[in-house]
């Protein structure tokens, strides 16, 4: 990949209706863009639902998909989220393989990491974990060598710092970083 690829992240506010999501993912699929990660949600205001993208390209890529999702009706308010003034959150369940032996050490591991233990059988733990996806994808490589069985992360979810909201902003292009 071109040293200019980086991830980003467009936080969008929509309108909460039927279709929406499907036509702002069409924009991506159209361009051949992939979503790395992608998080729908109802906010404080019944009308409005809030997006997050994660897309991996370059600043190009970033503002066309910019645009092209600025276009549509249902999209209210749009920008690139700064990750130095965001926070940024995922939520991860792992199922792994944990015979008796083993078990001791994934729950010191899930300690460290703060991660819970959701559910035991016999021969497996699923465990829950929430931070930003490094710490994520750094617990993933300390469990890994148990044998992961299952995972599932719900996509990233980020809020700006401080008293600022996606709703404040007026235009994108100051917003991009």
């Amino acid at each position: 990949m071109a040293d200019n690829v980086k991830k980003y992240t467009i936080g969008a506010l929509v309108s909460n209706k039927s279709g929406v999501l499907t036509r702002i993912s069409g924009l991506f699929a159209r361009r051949g863009y992939n979503i790395e990660s992608l998080t729908v949600c109802a906010t404080e205001d019944d009308e409005l639902s809030r997006m997050t993208i994660i897309l991996k390209g370059d600043e190009y890529m970033l503002y066309q998909m910019i645009r092209q999702m600025d276009k549509l009706e249902d999209v209210k308010k749009i920008g690139c989220a700064n990750e130095l003034d965001c926070v940024y959150r995922e939520l991860m369940l792992v199922k792994v393989k944990a015979g008796a032996a083993e078990r001791n050490q994934i729950v010191q591991i899930a300690e460290i990491y703060k991660a819970k233990v959701v559910d035991l059988s016999k021969d497996s733990m699923v465990l829950e974990i929430t931070g930003d996806p490094e710490k994520l994808d750094a617990f993933v490589a300390v469990v890994e060598p148990y044998g992961i069985l299952e995972m599932q992360r719900t996509g990233v979810t980020v809020l700006a710092r401080g008293t600022h909201t996606l709703k404040d902003r007026d235009c994108y292009g100051d917003h991009v970083n």
